[in-house]
């Protein structure tokens, strides 16, 4: 693309992504209900599939050779898999969506620490400050939904996403650089999708209310968080160091807290909204060194 469209991308991307990713928990909300989260999930993963096969079969992209094939279904295993699957089944088994969600906010500062090992990528003072603010904020917009019942499965589950997310995420850094994205997205659900349908066949009894709000929650599970928010994370992760964009996910929290006022009218206290303020610091921090370093 032409160098000052690809620069405004750059630019745009990482607000877009935040809205979109956020997004995600607002659709969890509204289908989980008709559904059980493997069994969801797997019909969400093939419905993805699907889409994506027809893509390729109009546009005809290059295909990866065997490496690229399995680097992209490790990919997805860890990044569609685990991440969604420990989410969704956590939230399931009585585990509060905002520990869940302090739980996986864990994951800049162990992206970064990993980068910095495994990808050779230097974290500063100043960034490490900002991923540690990122943690408080989190922490602050969470605080108060630590209610209800919770199972060791569910805890687990959340540290599963936790390792997923972040595993992937770097894996993808490494490896997935020079994979065509479409073919690379086929292959990654294709394998996370099994993953979930062996799941679903085991531990669940895959039945399905289908109604108009289990499928607009399919819906918009599929086309924006599958599709669009996915393409802008491997957007960015090609483009930037993988804790700068990681950082971003300490948006999540509060962007979610703030749609989920919207959608269902639940009350945000003034300690939250501190949080957020505490969250946009914290990646201004990390993101910083992308205007101030020469290019």
């Amino acid at each position: 693309m032409p160098a000052s469209i690809e620069k405004f991308a750059v630019f745009a991307a990482p607000g877009l992504f935040v809205v979109l990713w956020a997004s995600g928990f607002i659709g969890a909300k509204f289908g989980l209900p008709y559904a059980e989260p493997l069994t969801f999930l797997s019909i969400r993963m093939a419905a993805v599939v699907l889409l994506i096969g027809i893509g390729l079969a109009l546009t005809r992209p290059p295909w990866p050779g065997g490496a690229g094939l399995w680097h992209s279904a490790v990919t997805g295993i860890f990044v569609h898999g685990l991440y969604l699957g420990g989410v969704f089944v956590s939230i399931h088994h009585h585990l509060p969506a905002g520990l869940v969600a302090l739980v996986v906010g864990l994951q800049p500062v162990l992206t970064a620490t990993l980068a910095n090992r495994w990808l050779g990528e230097r974290v500063i003072p100043r960034q490490w400050l900002g991923l540690l603010l990122g943690i408080v904020g989190v922490a602050l917009v969470v605080q108060g939904k630590a209610g209800g019942e919770t199972t060791a499965i569910g805890w687990a589950a959340a540290v599963v996403a936790l390792a997923g997310i972040t595993v992937g995420t770097l894996y993808q850094k490494r490896f997935g650089g020079g994979i065509d994205w479409r073919p690379g997205f086929l292959v990654q659900y294709a394998a996370a999708g099994i993953v979930f349908a062996i799941g679903a066949s085991l531990f669940e009894t895959r039945a399905v209310i289908w109604n108009a709000q289990f499928a607009f929650a399919l819906a918009w599970l599929v086309l924006v968080l599958s599709l669009a928010a996915i393409w802008l994370l491997y957007f960015l992760i090609r483009r930037q160091a993988a804790a700068r964009v990681v950082s971003l996910f300490y948006l999540t929290p509060p962007f979610t807290a703030l749609m989920a006022y919207m959608a269902f009218g639940e009350q945000l206290d003034a300690v939250a909204l501190l949080g957020m303020a505490v969250c946009v610091v914290g990646v201004f921090l990390v993101n910083w060194r992308i205007a101030a370093s020469p290019r």
